[in-house]
């Protein structure tokens, strides 16, 4: 079954060229990734099922309290702890994601290696997320524009928002 999982997910990364709105931000993002996990996109997210799905913010926590996709649970990067996850089934469905998707792979295959069978990276990670218009909530659950763009080097690849590092 997680062959045939996989196997979808990885035809539909075929896909991902219409996903990303800037040519330049989809070729930097293309040139990261290492395709450990597969990607999952903002529209093809929208569509899975929520029932048993964990989505994951691998960001560093006050990039987390400054926004995140609804119903993210923290996990973190640097500090990342398997622990933080025990209890989430390995036959769930989870999404990781951090600023554009290359610490969330990192996270992702640890994920994997650890036996998960349903990890997905969201492709363009949270500024994709935000430059599509969809909401982010602070630290308090209330909807926000505000978007921890990391440093001053990625700050340009999220063109909605207000940008803060």
């Amino acid at each position: 079954m997680h062959r045939y999982f996989f196997a979808f997910f990885c035809l539909l990364s075929s896909q991902l060229v219409a996903q990303i709105k800037n040519p330049e931000y989809k070729q930097v993002l293309d040139s990261l990734y290492q395709n450990t996990v597969p990607l999952i996109t903002i529209d093809e997210f929208s569509t899975i099922d929520k029932y048993n799905l964990y989505i994951l913010d691998t960001r560093e926590e006050d990039e987390f309290k400054v926004s995140h996709i609804k119903n993210a649970r923290h996990v973190g990067n640097f500090w990342f702890d398997m622990r933080k996850v025990y209890d989430i089934p390995v036959n769930s469905t989870i999404v990781v994601y951090c600023s554009v998707g290359i610490r969330s792979e990192k996270i992702g295959e640890k994920l994997i290696d650890a036996g998960y069978k349903n990890v997905l990276n969201l492709y363009g990670g949270i500024f994709e997320w935000v430059n599509q218009g969809n909401p982010v909530y602070n630290q308090n659950g209330v909807q926000t524009a505000e978007i921890h763009t990391y440093n001053n080097n990625w700050d340009r690849w999220a063109e909605r928002g207000t940008k803060v590092n």
